[in-house]
């Protein structure tokens, strides 16, 4: 589905699918942009969509907006009508409950995200604020044509934000745990990081990783074109065991990846872990190295080890980013017992729009309250920082300061 519709000099378009949009303008737009992250490429976007990952049959029916001047396209965004709120990782079940306990339709609501990424970024591709603004004014419009109940923009970056602010849409926090490399004093590898750990938290991350070694497994790191379609295929059973495990339904299929392999190699490392000359485990992480950045994103096992779960999805990784400089590793979405592992809380966002004034008034409510209560969790989590003081180093070479 096309919808052209004259806003001032700009020709606004809806598609119902992405591969519809031209991918090297898309890519150009994204790459203007203050936090392009791989997940907002025409590629990856594109091959959730061709492999039945993010389409209606999953509850995620494509409403992608570009705007366009000329023959030009000066904005756009990836945006979704949802008729549930799995795959988000920003909870409104409640938001959901409210509107059915009074006899309101919720869903469908217009979600402008990744899907399945709780990864921060920009969202509203523009090549200046005034197109960002018209881009918001378009949702808007879409949302008003077909009278959804909300608008809702997911890990914006700054900009994304303030355009949302300004246009009246409520702001919400929430909290993950991300590395980030000290620029003062940069670490060289591993080792140096667990030295400016308290000593509680040195002593059991070497435990754990002793562990994984005692029972014989050993990690092959593969990058990029050198995962082929066999590697391929035994990280998608490990994902999918990993689903398994909680009694859910996998979000990604089989082809999802062989698209996405494909067109984004390069943003791509895998730690494998072998043990008696079998393969048991992979974890999947993304990365830019231009922006030296990294997002741990999958894992899982065919057996059970002690801690290789600490050791596939944060010990390798840490250690293969101290080596080739990258430095920020984003460990996804949740998890307090990240921090004992060296990632530190950080905000992250999302704005949403109600129509409903009583529902957004009462949402309103609910987030100021919320949001004071993240601005606390943050302080006692900064209070628990599993590194010394200032960052300082302990000295690993006094047994009395380390038994581990």
């Amino acid at each position: 589905m096309e919808v052209r519709i004259a806003a001032d000099d700009y020709v606004i378009r809806v598609h119902d699918d992405p591969r519809a949009i031209d991918a090297a303008a898309w890519n150009a737009l994204l790459a203007r942009q203050r936090a392009p992250t791989p997940f907002m490429r025409h590629e990856y976007l594109a091959a959730l969509h061709a492999s039945g990952s993010a389409v209606p049959a999953t509850g995620w029916a494509p409403r992608f907006v570009t705007l366009a001047r000329g023959a030009g396209l000066v904005a756009a965004c990836p945006a979704y009508l949802k008729t549930h709120s799995w795959g988000e990782y920003v909870f409104d079940w409640a938001w959901a409950d409210a509107y059915r306990r009074h006899g309101l339709a919720y869903y469908p609501k217009l979600l402008v995200a990744v899907p399945f990424t709780p990864v921060e970024g920009s969202r509203l591709l523009a090549t200046d604020d005034a197109a960002r603004a018209a881009l918001l004014q378009a949702l808007r419009a879409l949302a008003d044509e077909a009278a959804l109940s909300s608008l809702h923009l997911l890990f914006p970056d700054e900009a994304d934000r303030l355009a949302c602010a300004a246009a009246g849409w409520m702001l919400r926090e929430g909290v993950q745990f991300h590395w980030t490399q000290d620029a003062g004093a940069p670490a060289a590898d591993l080792d140096a990081m667990l030295s400016r750990m308290a000593r509680d938290k040195r002593k059991k991350i070497r435990q754990e990783r002793r562990r994984v070694a005692e029972a014989g497994v050993r990690f092959e790191v593969v990058e990029g074109d050198a995962i082929d379609e066999a590697l391929w295929d035994f990280f998608h059973r490990c994902y999918r065991l990993t689903y398994a495990a909680h009694h859910a339904t996998p979000y990604l299929t089989r082809d999802f990846f062989a698209r996405a392999g494909r067109s984004l190699a390069r943003h791509w490392v895998m730690f494998v872990a072998w043990q008696g000359g079998e393969r048991i485990a992979a974890s999947l992480v993304a990365v830019d190295r231009a922006r030296r950045a990294a997002w741990g994103r999958y894992w899982g096992a065919t057996r059970f080890v002690p801690c290789l779960h600490f050791e596939a999805c944060y010990y390798q990784p840490l250690a293969w980013c101290l080596a080739h400089g990258i430095e920020r590793f984003e460990g996804g979405a949740q998890g307090e017992h990240k921090m004992a592992r060296g990632l530190l809380p950080v905000r992250t966002h999302s704005a949403h729009w109600l129509r409903d004034a009583r529902f957004a008034g009462a949402v309103a409510d609910f987030l100021a309250r919320e949001g004071a209560g993240i601005a606390g969790y943050l302080d006692e989590l900064r209070e628990r920082s599993p590194f010394g003081h200032a960052g300082a180093p302990v000295d690993d070479r006094d047994p009395r300061r380390d038994d581990c």
